[in-house]
């Protein structure tokens, strides 16, 4: 095993990858909060083997269970998918969703449009940090605006991030109403030929989109340095036809076209032309009003794939499941921990198994802290759950 990952070897790897390190009992407790009330056995598990055999409506009962399909079938890729009215195996046409965790899934594919350091599968620290910039907004989104607070944030293993909202209330939204939560959550509209694709009105800037771009504007510069989003003449036609103002759009063209290729002077040479226009021309500022704050929007606020939030049958991978093609283990990190992980600070099978690897120990220790993470989150969903039938047994007292 010494060396770089060997998809090849996986299957090899595995069997004392789900022995050793997958947190097999604390899984099965937070799967259990995320069922109740119904018994664990009525969640479905899937399982993708090798050669892309896939299997589905698989349920456990016990930890027991787990580990002996673990070992009976050594899954390359474990999903979650919802909780029904009986074992998902037994009826699985019949069956009734009850539950779901709310879940999110952002994908750095999704921010091609504007990324630049990578496209497609690849990653770097660069691009990372618009996954940051989406962990901290909904994250806040979600625990101020909504009132959750058990939340788990887990690395996809190659190229996003995850999200799951353990709270009862969120666990049996139904599908109309995870979809508020998402359109709430979106303010990027539009397809690929659509060239400005927020609006954020005239009127006062909800309490929401003024915090999501405080965060924005933590790391903005900063992005606008690694990205360069205005430097070339694709990116420079990109960034105007963004102006709705022809007037406005057209000096800027003539001055940034004047200036280095620089996307931070680019940017704040816009920003002063932009305030002495609004200055000059009262008359336009309401067509105008949020032009910045909308800019800043379409190129860094989170970019969610709704129907992955508004759906039941959509499985999402489940945390410390091993991403085939990298090797990565999808670890449970601390929203407020984002911005200084690093992807290759991410345990791999290989770094984990192989004690000569240069990483070993860092990993091993990486993915300690990940399972301790996970804990902490699970006792609060433990705690939570047991004042939640509490207060139900009370209630059905009182009658």
């Amino acid at each position: 095993m010494v060396g770089h990952y060997d998809e090849n070897l996986l299957s090899d790897m595995l069997p004392l990858y789900y022995t050793k390190y997958f947190p097999q009992n604390i899984f099965c407790r937070w799967l259990c909060c995320g069922c109740s009330p119904q018994p664990l056995s009525n969640r479905e598990l899937s399982f993708t083997l090798a050669d892309d055999v896939y299997l589905r409506y698989l349920s456990i009962s016990d930890q027991k269970e787990l580990q002996t399909l673990f070992q009976k079938k050594c899954p390359h890729k474990l999903d979650i998918g919802a909780v029904y009215n009986t074992k998902p195996s037994i009826a699985r046409h019949d069956s009734v969703v009850l539950a779901r965790e709310l879940v999110f899934d952002i994908d750095l594919t999704d921010y091609d449009e504007v990324r630049t350091c990578c496209k497609e599968a690849k990653v770097c620290e660069k691009c990372w940090k618009f996954m940051v910039i989406a962990c901290e907004i909904i994250d806040k989104a979600l625990k101020d605006d909504f009132g959750f607070q058990n939340i788990l944030w887990v690395f996809s293993g190659r190229r996003g991030i995850h999200c799951w909202v353990s709270d009862y209330e969120a666990r049996v939204l139904d599908s109309p109403g995870r979809g508020a939560v998402a359109d709430y959550l979106c303010l990027i509209m539009g397809g690929d030929n659509q060239n400005k694709k927020v609006n954020l009105g005239n009127d006062n800037l909800h309490t929401s989109i003024r915090r999501a771009l405080d965060i924005i504007d933590k790391y903005f510069e900063e992005i606008l340095q690694d990205q360069e989003f205005f430097s070339t003449n694709d990116g420079l036609k990109a960034f105007l036809k963004q102006i709705p103002d022809d007037n406005l759009r057209s000096q800027t063209e003539k001055k940034l076209e004047k200036l280095p290729e620089s996307s931070l002077e680019r940017w704040r040479n816009f920003i002063s032309l932009y305030e002495t226009y609004c200055r000059e021309n009262g008359f336009a500022v309401r067509k105008i009003k949020y032009l910045v704050e909308e800019i800043k929007v379409q190129y860094c606020y989170p970019r969610l794939d709704v129907n992955v939030t508004k759906g039941f049958n959509h499985l999402l991978k489940s945390p410390f499941s091993i991403h085939p093609k990298t090797g990565k283990v999808s670890v449970v990190f601390k929203p407020t921990n984002a911005r200084k992980m690093k992807l290759s600070d991410v345990p791999t099978i290989q770094s984990l198994l192989d004690d000569s690897t240069a990483d070993s120990t860092e990993h091993q220790n990486n993915m300690k802290t990940s399972v301790k993470i996970f804990q902490e989150v699970v006792f609060s969903l433990e705690k939570a759950e047991a004042m939640r039938r509490k207060a139900d047994a009370n209630m059905s007292l009182e009658f």
